[in-house]
């Protein structure tokens, strides 16, 4: 089992609150005594700039991960899974529970996402403090963080425990839900529109100071637009005209900053300057690359792939081209990607490199998008897996018997997917978190509920992305563009829980737990409600 090690990450984060004296319990949301200067009483933040450069550098850890939260986000839904191969990724059964919502209370992945995007809104709440003085554009980067934590927690969770840092450390944090917990983020996202920067696009490139890498009036515009299209979600009821325009109104106002989406969508996921990044992480993209590649794919790059990750075939087929062959040609729209038949001579585009000096520019034979079928060696000879057999990914997950399973895989099954391609860098600093397109998608499925009619917008990007237009927009169809658009950046099980659709079944599911409406929540970690008696755990658990 190979996982893209995280401590470097988590280190710079230390160092950013260590160093002015102040450790945040991931566990209770309390100081810990672990530094000599730490005093009881909470005396504000030394300098702010530095600590709320720890929350940003602490985000690279929480965005980069395979497992936590990326896991939540998208292994618990129809667009990702992690079967076991032999004994390759069985860690007791950790990423099949995801998959089959079969997790329990105890579920680190559940606990460690809990922890960490609490940690952040408590971490903002300190430098926001009066006794830290912030001004107006430090309260603003807070604010926006603040509200980034506390939106992820309501949205996994359900509730959210908040504590002043000023109050006494005897005292348990208050806990918010609903209404409450909106208004909450809603407060803090309008301090931060109001404070932060307006950048436009392109203003730097994957290098943690850059400006996308810290928020802007745009991200917390498409936070906010975020917040008010789930919030019916999260206090009840249906989605009001009143929201839903605002929601179009905030996505004008990205919209006139100059974002634009952007006509070659794999180059978005590049290190480059593009119209379409609104924020993104400067956390490495190994773990999108290496996790669903086979052993034997790029192995001058990284040592070759972790083969763990797939996707269903009901997820692929959402898109347009054969069913059963993605390579160049087959008349496949242009975000299933494809799959090459060869390599690349070395030296044929900008970063190319050839560490092996084979005359083939490396990881130019791993293909973009969805890996079916065959995969190619650089010279187009048909690669192999470890034990000889054409290394041809398959549609489907079964045993050594044939039987469809989630256990006793072989190498080669499920399809995979590649986002982020190992040519331009196996471990490149630029992941996207916020981007246009997605801002883009809100807005048309704002305009649908609010009962206006987006096809004309929504064949604008399906033109670009070389689709065939919409005749009409169904619900459905909102549902499956933005898994189209969006898949591995975070947002299918938001998105499948506002559609309805995050309970319904799918391959390898658990039949018991179809139809389930408690799984719309994680579990409260059992050791916060021990903690914590104002959190109650979700019903269902």
């Amino acid at each position: 089992m190979k996982y893209l090690k995280q401590h470097f990450k988590t280190s710079r984060f230390l160092v950013g609150i260590l160093s002015i004296g102040l450790a945040i319990s991931c566990t209770d949301l309390e100081i810990e005594e672990t530094d000599s200067r730490q005093s009881p009483d909470f005396q504000g933040v030394g300098d702010v700039d530095l600590f709320i450069d720890g929350i940003y550098n602490s985000l690279n850890g929480i965005i980069g991960n395979q497992a936590d939260f990326f896991a939540l986000s998208e292994v618990t839904t129809d667009a990702a899974l992690v079967p076991t191969r032999g004994s390759d990724w069985g860690d007791n059964g950790i990423w099949r529970q995801l998959h089959q919502h079969d997790w329990r209370t105890d579920h680190q992945y559940i606990t460690n996402t809990f922890n960490q995007w609490n940690q952040t809104q408590f971490a903002a709440s300190q430098a926001l403090s009066d006794l830290s003085n912030p001004n107006e554009q430090q309260r603003a980067q807070a604010s926006f963080l603040r509200a980034l934590g506390v939106f992820f927690v309501l949205d996994n969770f359900g509730q959210v425990p908040i504590r002043d840092p000023e109050a006494s450390l005897l005292d348990n944090p208050e806990v918010i839900t609903d209404q409450e917990a909106v208004d909450y983020i809603i407060a803090d996202l309008n301090t931060a529109i109001a404070g932060l920067p307006a950048l436009g696009p392109g203003s730097g490139v994957g290098t943690a100071t850059s400006d996308h890498a810290r928020a802007s009036k745009a991200a917390a515009r498409y936070l906010l637009a975020k917040v008010l299209l789930n919030k019916h979600i999260y206090v009840g009821g249906e989605p009001t005209t009143a929201d839903m325009q605002q929601v179009i109104d905030l996505v004008d106002a990205i919209t006139a900053e100059g974002y634009a989406i952007e006509d070659d969508y794999f180059d978005i996921f590049r290190n480059e300057l593009d119209d379409e990044t609104i924020w993104f992480i400067p956390t490495s993209v190994g773990n999108r690359i290496w996790n669903g590649l086979h052993y034997n794919q790029a192995p001058e790059i990284a040592g070759g792939g972790w083969n763990g990750f797939a996707t269903l075939a009901e997820y692929y087929d959402m898109f347009e081209g054969d069913a059963n062959v993605n390579t160049p040609g087959s008349g496949q729209e242009e975000r299933r990607g494809y799959v090459p038949t060869e390599g690349l001579p070395a030296g044929s585009f900008d970063g190319a490199t050839d560490s092996n000096d084979d005359g083939y520019a490396d990881g130019s034979n791993v293909g973009f998008g969805f890996l079916v079928g065959q995969q190619y060696d650089y010279d187009g000879s048909a690669l192999n897996d470890r034990g000889g057999n054409p290394l041809t990914f398959k549609r489907d997950f079964t045993d050594g018997n044939g039987n469809p399973s989630l256990i006793n895989n072989s190498e080669s099954t499920g399809i995979r997917v590649q986002k982020y391609n190992a040519r331009y860098g196996g471990f490149v600093e630029h992941e996207i978190f916020f981007r246009y397109s997605d801002a883009y998608l809100m807005k048309a499925e704002a305009m649908f509920r609010a009962g206006q009619d987006p096809t004309a917008m929504m064949n604008v990007l399906r033109g670009l992305r070389e689709a065939t237009p919409f005749t009409s927009v169904t619900e459905q169809d909102i549902l499956d563009e933005r898994g189209r658009e969006l898949y591995a950046e975070f947002w299918r099980r938001n998105d499948m829980i506002r559609f309805g659709q995050y309970t319904r079944g799918w391959e390898l599911k658990a039949d018991s737990q179809i139809g389930n409406e408690n799984r719309n929540l994680f579990p409260i970690p059992a050791s916060q409600i021990i903690l914590n008696p104002n959190l109650t755990q979700n019903p269902g658990y």
